[in-house]
């Protein structure tokens, strides 16, 4: 299982399942980032966290801890 916060900078990847309940789902899959998805990883910041992405052809950054419950492919 490969999460999105362990994706490499530079990578595009499919989002494969959501991890987590509730609120924190709902919020995530809020952003568009729901099954199928295609996620691209633009840059992580120095710390790791936020990470940035594109997703539906806009920018978001996500915390390291929504990142690693987003299971990717």
């Amino acid at each position: 299982m490969q999460t999105l916060r362990e994706t490499a900078v530079g990578k595009t990847v499919s989002v494969v399942k959501l991890h987590g309940e509730g609120a924190v789902k709902r919020r995530i899959m809020d952003m568009g980032i729901t099954k199928g998805t295609e996620v691209y990883v633009r840059k992580v910041a120095p710390l790791g966290d936020p990470v940035e992405v594109t997703v539906r052809g806009y920018e978001l950054s996500l915390r390291k801890e929504d990142a690693q419950m987003i299971e990717v492919q």
